[in-house]
């Protein structure tokens, strides 16, 4: 029987020799090699398995750029860290994140599924060596610049199901990354920079906090259903619109009084659809070639909003305004070349329309009636919204919004008939709500407020009535200080 000394020294041995085999393998046979002989041999001895793997590296086949699917699988398992075979997660959050961020560890698993196919996740990395120039005993040429560290994820499944993993779990896999990071990206409001005239385009942006989402807004339920389904179905329509040979963009015109909620729907627009804003202030640009630099400076899948477009620019009845010279009256030679209407209809439908995918544009104007009918015909303003006087259906939903009430109220019948005579904005009712936390108080105001408008319209009634009777002239006696819009 071998005594405890000769065990310790047998073990001893092969502990001595597996060291000097592990330093000759790592110093004399190139990590190629190795990787190539670790595969026969798990060939070799794994020929009968069922299971396929798939490899996806951080970098591309080419050498140059990161692996989509990488990024999409990272991003992808981060939702689903939670799963038994998980040990070990990797978290972090920068100032500007929403949220943690959620990571494998090296050499940890997620189990998944898909259509009930049994899937296997597994996140590696492959360490670099310290390599050294052997043929030379100077130190210039150690390479002391290790190479990249290799990641890598690595997905297994049964081999039977290679056709459904490649055609349908890895493109479903990729779309939920992708809603991911749009959901968890902050939306931007851009505006022009004071550089532009420099020649070149710069935005200046920040994050876009705007609240305002369909159902916090105060519209028709109607009215919000068919914006939204509009919405919808242009984001899904990629296809459509290059079959029949139009560019992927939608044109909105709103219109109506001031204070009906015009910023508000564009904000909920942009937080619906999960696209950036840019405010195209055009009163700022001096020629059409401008406006096309800004359109090419504009990213996909972004609303471009033009403000009060009836007064921004002169674009209507723009003949009418140029003198016997041609030029516009009251601006100084250096900027009598001013932005045309044929510039902004090709900015809208034309050539340089085509130049991105994916975008929103938005008209707003308070004068529907001011704006040149070729701005309106079909193509350009796609859908046309009338932002309308309060309703008391959306009257309700401010109720909910301010007062977080819902439910029925003793004053909302008498409100509700307020409503039936009375033309007020939804910023003027908002403006009310907000003077009181107590439902029955800030109702109460409401109520009184509507009186008053009625009150003022019944006025307003009357004096004209005088005026038809008393003749033109005397109605200046009556209310000197009044600033009535009188209707002959």
């Amino acid at each position: 029987m071998p005594t405890a000394t000769s065990l310790f020294s047998a073990y001893a041995s092969l502990s001595a020799l597996a060291m000097l085999l592990r330093s000759i393998l790592h110093d004399f046979i190139p990590n190629p090699i190795r990787n190539y002989i670790f595969s026969l041999l798990q060939r070799l001895f794994n020929h009968r398995s069922n299971t396929l793997t798939l490899v996806i590296e951080e970098v591309n086949s080419t050498g140059i750029g990161r692996n989509q699917v990488y990024d999409s699988a990272e991003v992808y398992l981060s939702t689903k860290v939670i799963t038994p075979s998980t040990e070990r997660l990797k978290i972090s959050k920068s100032p500007k994140d929403k949220s943690l961020t959620i990571r494998l560890e090296k050499g940890e698993e997620i189990d998944d599924s898909f259509d009930n196919i049994p899937l296997r996740w597994r996140f590696l990395c492959m360490e670099p060596e310290k390599q050294r120039n052997s043929s030379s005993g100077n130190d210039d040429d150690l390479l002391s610049s290790p190479a990249p560290v290799t990641r890598y994820f690595e997905l297994t499944f049964e081999k039977k199901f290679k056709d459904k993993v490649i055609n349908s779990y890895i493109p479903y896999m990729l779309a939920k990354s992708k809603s991911v990071i749009d959901k968890e990206r902050p939306l931007k409001l851009c505006t022009l920079g004071s550089r532009f005239s420099c020649g070149n385009v710069y935005w200046d942006t920040i994050n876009l906090e705007h609240p305002s989402t369909f159902e916090t807004l105060a519209m028709d339920t109607e009215a919000k259903t068919a914006i939204m389904e509009d919405l919808d179905r242009f984001v899904k329509r990629r296809e459509f619109y290059r079959r029949v040979g139009r560019a992927w963009k939608r044109g909105y015109l709103l219109h109506g009084p001031p204070g009906t909620g015009k910023s508000s729907l564009i904000a909920a627009m942009a937080n619906y659809l999960m696209f950036d804003i840019y405010d195209l202030q055009l009163g700022n640009l001096i020629k059409d070639s401008d406006l096309r630099r800004l359109l090419l400076a504009t990213a996909n899948r972004s609303v471009l909003v033009i403000e009060d477009i009836d007064c921004t620019i002169d674009i209507q009845n723009r003949r009418k305004n140029l003198n016997e010279n041609g030029q516009f009256p009251n601006k100084p030679p250096e900027v009598q070349v001013q932005l045309t209407l044929s510039g902004l209809l090709n900015f809208i439908d034309g050539l340089w329309s085509s130049c991105g995918d994916e975008r929103i544009i938005v008209f707003t104007t308070n004068h529907m009636e001011k704006l040149d009918p070729a701005l309106l015909r079909p193509g350009r303003m796609d859908m046309q919204i009338h932002m309308s006087y309060l309703t008391f259906q959306s009257f309700k939903i401010l109720v909910s919004n301010y007062l977080e009430f819902e439910g029925e109220h003793p004053l909302f019948d008498e409100i509700k008939g307020m409503f039936e005579i009375v033309e007020v904005t939804p910023a003027q009712v908002a403006e009310e709500l907000m003077r009181s936390e107590d439902v029955d108080e800030a109702l109460e105001g409401v109520l009184k407020f509507l009186k008053t408008k009625k009150e003022m319209i019944d006025n307003k009634d009357e004096v004209v009535v005088q005026d038809e009777g008393l003749g033109d002239g005397v109605i200046d006696e009556i209310c000197p200080s009044q600033n009535f819009e009188i209707s002959n």
